[in-house]
């Protein structure tokens, strides 16, 4: 049986809140701010006033979870599309996408918003349990498409 290698399948960043995602090959991942270029680490997404106590750097899901579902991977609305990892487990944990350590902070619930902008009903119920994760950025470096995903069991120590 073939091991199946953890990775990034798909990058993406929206200049501001509700424009549409744009594709990327490679993404700058600056530390404590987000993706260069994103409308998180620009401070213009829609869900960054009056949330500062949430880390929005990144935001990952799994394409297990969107296989299947009415949504392509850019209505989603999340940064990177992952293959091989179960998201869910790893808050709290830190995890490495290529050279640049992340952080799970929480849970990505599924909302309404992706319904929305997508015009495509059911996000909230196709997404449950399955919205993917939320994450801080902890040291700067480039993210690649076909990354390897690294997680590590308890502290990450260089």
């Amino acid at each position: 049986m073939t091991e199946r290698r953890s990775q990034i399948d798909a990058i993406f960043i929206s200049l501001s809140a509700g424009l549409p995602m744009q594709s990327a090959d490679t993404v700058q991942a600056i530390a404590g701010v987000g993706l260069e270029g994103d409308r998180y680490a620009n401070e213009t997404g829609a869900f960054s006033k009056g949330k500062a106590e949430k880390v929005r750097h990144v935001t990952l899901i799994e394409s297990e979870a969107i296989a299947g579902s009415d949504f392509l991977p850019s209505e989603t609305r999340r940064n990177l599309v992952t293959t091989g990892v179960d998201l869910n487990p790893l808050v709290g944990q830190e995890f490495q996408v290529g050279s640049v350590r992340m952080r799970g902070t929480e849970l990505c619930d599924p909302c309404a918003r992706p319904s929305k902008l997508s015009d495509k009903p059911g996000f909230k119920d196709s997404f449950e349990n399955k919205g993917g994760l939320r994450a801080e950025i902890l040291n700067d470096g480039t993210i690649q498409r076909g990354d390897e995903i690294q997680v590590f069991d308890g502290n990450f120590n260089d």
